[in-house]
């Protein structure tokens, strides 16, 4: 910094003018005329100790220093900085190396530094003193520390020769200390005061303690109190007064103990200036009963002094106690039992006790600066949040030595904190043994105000040890989180009060509601320090299991990925034996999409989701933002409620309770399902991860607006349009969302030729309004065109005159229209639960162009069981819009109706299409069982149920086909090589492939069955090793096919008819072993979406002897098997049928 240079460095002559005009300035009394003996004084103390280092180069003056004032320092040095006028480069050197390899040493600068030390921080109240120390000149007053000060320094004018000096990181003006390393020298030579001309009267700890006792005539004696300083307190700011307490007692450390309370302004600079196991006398006491104690304790009076105990110098006084004891011994007696005491450790108790001890060592790291967390030693950490340490927190850094008296270690408290933890209350005191070499980290997560969300937890809400770690750990995450582009630190981490919340304590409280056991008692200071035994916060603590953490939307992102593809097993999506009878293509179709849901419980700890809700202009929904990135959200008010408001945009959500949804997108070329456990054919992979939740979950806060648009926007924000030329009127318009159609990218700009009152259609502001359409001020008689400058409001239901709603279900008059061949209307609109997703590439299943089906079960009022429909989402609406899973409730807006060439109802998306998610997939996935009915219910119709179970009996095989086919390009394949030469296959992988026709009835109806692949095994009895052999027996025709026809069964077979395999199998079929009870699950062969009217009843001719009978008869019902067990009762089909 620029000090008081004089004009030539190398002029003792100039150096001294210049001394000699800022000695008058800042030292001198102002208005008065110069003082040559002061001057002299200054000069002479400055020689002095410039020549005290021995390698003053022949110079009798430091004319490379220059004299520095405080309101110089405070006002122009912005940086730290040191200062030794006594110490020589080689010794400078050897100090900033003891910073160490991590830190970065002060730098030196050549500045003398002179002043009063006092204890006044700028006027002479007594009411200003608070005991902190300052240097004071002429300009003003600046903090300072001092490792061992002697009260006979107050008030006297120094040279200080080494001291370094350290802003304020708050950047404040004007702020700043100094920490001064040597002792002062004094300009002035101190007088040594005499001792007392007759030993001073003293009474000792064990005379002390019985007068506080006893009623006796020197009750009222204002006594000297003699003894060994054995500790003293921390000191304790209050709203009312400061104070602290210390303990005298005798030379035998089991003596007897008194405590004396210290909160005269005056004296409380005595905190600095006490050193435990020095001897003191305490002059002039006086007792006094505190609030809320029934005992009296010694107290300080206005007129007591602290002197240093000489034996020579004093005497005891010798009283006489007479009367009955007043009170009880303070120290002896028991304090008021908590609910916590009754807890006392046992092998079923978690509860711990935490030990005294005393501790020496360094500060090796800031862990948290404001929270009042270091590290020790590069072991231990320090919590010093449950003292007041507001003045202790610009001191200690890494490289300060501290001696802690009194001080509480806790191990294993828990909460994601693994080392032991040291940590004072008030009853212990923080000594100062050491500065620091190092320059302050400059750590702007810390720059927060002295009042400061920190304090407040562990002085107003109560927390213990374990729980304050992790809400700083929390807190700290959130500020990474959130800080400083959409808070700043010192708004996010301030002092919060009824009318001005904080933002980090509203995160944090859900779960302090939880953590905190209600009825909590308030700290008691006094009893802190002075019961025994000793009670505070940090007497007992509980191990913390972690109850949460507030990760990063980008972690949240990443890890689910790497869950999702952790978990991603192609053999556990088609599991055997059904992926051994998939051809390729039908392979890769059932890999190509899959989706996982991870709840918070699937994390430890849990995670709790928190971002700024904003929309997304490209991805075309909403997001949840913080500094590491964005995560897509898909949000409803309640189930069944859409998100409407759009004031919830730029709110801070935070939500315990979401899904986390992953979907998976893979491209693959699986020759077969042999191939399944080799990740070579996986040509791309892709997962889209969106988080889903009830804002009814979730906690909305608003956040300031005016750091709300670095958070919700990248670019910086644009200046308003200028307006236009002429007369120009703002206008609000009050619209009625009818319906919203799809999402999509479009090159559409307004024409030039639009009216200026089509910018400014929505703009608030205006007071009057025109009596003209809106489209018609639009310039245009159809289309409105959103400007970016326009603002939209949800108005309130009243303003609306008829809201239209989402209709939940479907009248059965809507689903007969949607179902049958009627296209008056082709645009169509449903609500349904999403039973499957399917991804469909070009060419599969009759697809034309890359696709999604989704299945969908219709819901509808009369219908016990819903029908399903098949909707697809081609190019250009994909990718889908988040949601679409199965399990979900979805509501389609004007989908277009179509119809199959094999009949069936189907719906497509088009541009017109919306999708709103009604209600999300559950939680946990248990699949309802289907329902038992009898086969004739399956004749009613429209009413039946689509997939169902029944108890049957097999009455007859119509047909068994079993065929080997390629699994490229699924032609026939003879020895289980593919004939097809051009082009060849580029694989010679087989699959098998079977499939049987039965006809079973359960005494209620008859119906023609049909299974394939594994279930054919199931049919016909094997297991799994005789079936396998079957099939190998069958790779050599590559085709077996078996079909019975007539009254007797009559074989028809692609094979020879008298070949070992046909008549195993025709016998197979036609034994006890086929034709047998079970119980079958199927699904209809007919779709529901079929617009085919049913076959009638048809009249039937039977012949009973030789009477003819004619009678309708049903159509056989068409079924296709989706599992088959075997019956409880397989030999007595009544009993079959009674279990029905």
């Amino acid at each position: 910094m620029a000090g008081c240079r004089p004009g030539a460095p190398g002029s003792e002559q100039a150096w001294l003018e210049v001394a000699q005009a800022f000695i008058q300035e800042t030292l001198c009394p102002p208005g008065k005329e110069p003082d040559v003996q002061l001057a002299q004084l200054v000069i002479d103390c400055v020689k002095t100790t410039w020549l005290s280092q021995g390698t003053s180069q022949g110079l009798t003056l430091p004319l490379s220093y220059s004299f520095v004032s405080v309101k110089d320092l405070r006002t122009h040095q912005r940086l730290p900085c040191c200062s030794h006028l006594s110490w020589s480069s080689t010794v400078y050197q050897a100090w900033a190396q003891e910073a160490g390899p991590r830190g970065v040493p002060l730098p030196r600068e050549r500045l003398l530094l002179l002043g009063t030390l006092t204890d006044l921080s700028g006027n002479l109240e007594q009411e200003c003193r608070n005991g902190s120390l300052y240097i004071r000149d002429n300009t003003g007053a600046l903090d300072c520390e001092l490792i061992d000060l002697d009260l006979s320094w107050l008030g006297h004018l120094f040279l200080f020769p080494s001291w370094s000096y350290l802003p304020s990181p708050m950047k404040s003006p004007g702020e700043g200390h100094v920490e001064l390393w040597g002792t002062p020298v004094p300009v002035f030579p101190l007088t040594i005061s005499p001792g007392p001309l007759t030993p001073i009267p003293v009474v000792y700890p064990e005379m002390a303690s019985r007068l506080l006792r006893y009623r006796s005539k020197h009750r009222n004696v204002q006594p000297n109190l003699a003894g060994n300083l054995i500790r003293f307190s921390a000191l304790v700011k209050s709203q009312k007064k400061a104070y602290f307490v210390l303990f005298l007692g005798g030379s035998s450390p089991a003596g007897t103990q008194v405590s004396v309370i210290v909160q005269v302004p005056a004296q409380l600079v005595w905190h600095r200036a006490l050193c435990p196991g020095r001897a003191y006398v305490l002059m002039e006491l006086r007792v006094s009963k505190l609030p809320g104690h029934r005992y009296r304790v010694w107290m300080t009076s206005t007129s007591s002094q602290l002197l240093p105990l000489k034996p020579e110098c004093v005497r005891e006084l010798e009283l006489e106690l007479a009367g009955v004891p007043l009170e009880a011994d303070p120290q002896s007696l028991p304090r008021p039992s908590s609910p916590q005491d009754k807890k006392r450790p046992g092998p079923d108790c978690l509860v711990r006790d935490s030990i005294l001890l005393s501790y020496t060592g360094m500060v090796t790291d800031t862990l948290n600066q404001p929270a009042g967390l270091y590290e020790l030693d590069r072991k231990l950490e320090l919590c010093l949040a449950y003292q007041q340490f507001r003045g202790l927190r610009r001191v200690v850094r890494p490289g300060v030595r501290l001696e802690l008296q009194d001080v509480h270690l806790l191990q294993s408290v828990g909460g994601g904190t693994r080392r032991p933890i040291l940590a004072p209350c008030l009853r212990g005191a923080v000594l100062l043994r050491g500065f620091s070499h190092q320059v302050p980290e400059i750590q702007f997560s810390h720059q927060v105000p002295q009042a400061s969300l920190y304090e407040q937890l562990v002085w107003e809400h109560q927390l213990g040890l374990p729980i304050y770690l992790w809400a700083t750990k929390a807190l700290e995450d959130l500020a990474c989180k959130l800080c400083p582009h959409v808070l700043r630190y010192h708004q996010f981490l301030k002092y919060s009060s009824p009318g001005d919340p904080s933002l980090g304590l509203q995160i944090l409280a859900p779960i302090l509601e939880v953590l905190i056991p209600p009825g909590c008692p308030g700290r008691n200071t006094h009893s802190e320090i002075l019961e025994e035994p000793h009670h505070c916060p940090l007497q007992k603590y509980t191990q913390l299991q972690t109850p949460c953490f507030f990760p990063t939307l980008a972690f949240l992102k990443e890890e689910a990925k790497r869950r999702a593809w952790a978990s991603f097993d192609p053999k556990t999506l088609l599991p055997l034996p059904e992926a051994s009878h998939l051809p390729s293509w039908q392979l890769n179709q059932r890999l190509a999409w899959s989706w996982q849901c991870l709840l918070p419980s699937a994390f430890r700890p849990a995670p709790v989701l928190l971002g700024i809700l904003v929309p997304s202009s490209r991805k075309g929904c909403l997001q949840l933002r913080d500094q590491s990135g964005s995560l897509s959200c898909l949000l409803l008010a309640q189930p069944l409620q859409p998100l409407t408001d759009p004031r919830l945009i730029g709110c801070l959500v935070r939500a315990d309770r979401f899904q986390l949804v992953i979907e998976r997108n893979v491209r693959s070329s699986f020759p077969s399902w042999k191939e399944l456990s080799t990740t070579d054919f996986i040509q791309k992979k892709q997962a889209r991860v969106y988080v889903q939740f009830l804002l009814a979950d979730a906690l909305i806060l608003s956040v300031p607006r005016p750091v709300l648009h670095s958070a919700t926007s990248s670019t910086p924000p644009r200046t308003e349009p200028s307006p236009p030329e002429g007369p120009h009127i703002e206008q609000s318009r009050l619209f009625l969302l009818s319906h919203k159609e799809a999402l999509m990218k479009r090159n559409f700009s307004v024409p030039p030729s639009a009216s200026s009152e089509t910018l400014m259609l929505f703009e608030e502001g205006g007071s009057s309004c025109v009596s003209q359409h809106p489209l018609e001020l639009a310039g245009c008689a159809s289309c409105l065109t959103v400007q970016d400058e326009w603002t939209v409001e949800l108005a309130s239901s009243q303003d609306i005159p008829e809201v239209l709603g989402i209709r939940p279900t479907l009248p059965e008059s809507s689903l007969t229209d949607l179902l049958s061949g009627n296209f008056a209307d082709s645009l169509v609109s449903f609500s349904a639960e999403i039973v499957s997703h399917l991804w469909m590439k070009p060419g599969s299943s009759g697809a034309v162009r890359r696709c999604v089906k989704l299945t969908v079960a219709l819901e509808t009022a009369d219908y016990k069981f819903p029908p399903h429909l098949d909707v697809y989402i081609e190019d250009p609406h994909l990718p889908p819009p988040l949601g679409l899973l199965p399990g979900a409730r979805v509501y389609f807006h004007q989908l277009e109706k179509r119809v199959s060439r094999s009949h069936n109802v189907y719906c497509c998306f088009r541009s017109s299409t919306c999708v709103q998610v009604l209600h999300f997939p559950p939680d946990t996935t248990v699949s309802a069982p289907l329902p038992h009915i009898y086969l004739a219910e399956l004749l009613q119709g429209d009413k039946a149920p689509f997939r169902a179970t029944a108890s049957c009996h097999v009455v007859s095989v119509f047909s068994l086909h079993l065929l080997w086919v390629c699994a490229h390009c699924t032609s026939i394949c003879p020895q289980g090589r593919c004939p097809r030469q051009s082009p060849a296959c580029p694989t010679q992988t087989s699959v098998s492939q079977a499939s049987i026709r039965l006809l079973v009835e359960d005494g209620t109806a008859e119906a023609v069955v049909t299974c394939r692949n594994h279930q054919v095994a199931a049919v016909l009895g094997l297991c799994p090793s005789e079936w396998t052999s079957l099939l190998e027996f069958v790779r050599g025709p590559g085709k077996v096919a078996l079909q019975f026809t007539g009254p007797g069964a009559q074989l028809e077979s692609s094979a020879e008819v008298d070949e070992p395999l046909t008549l195993f199998l025709w016998t197979l079929c036609t034994s006890f072993s086929v034709l047998r009870p079970m119980v079958l699950s199927f699904e209809l062969e007919r779709k529901p979406s079929k617009i085919i009217p049913l076959e009638a009843p048809r009249l039937q001719r039977f012949q009973c002897g030789e009477s003819p009978f004619l009678t309708r008869v049903n159509p056989k019902i068409r079924l296709s098997c989706l599992s088959i067990q075997e019956h409880e009762h397989p030999n007595a089909l009544g009993a079959l049928v009674s279990s029905c």
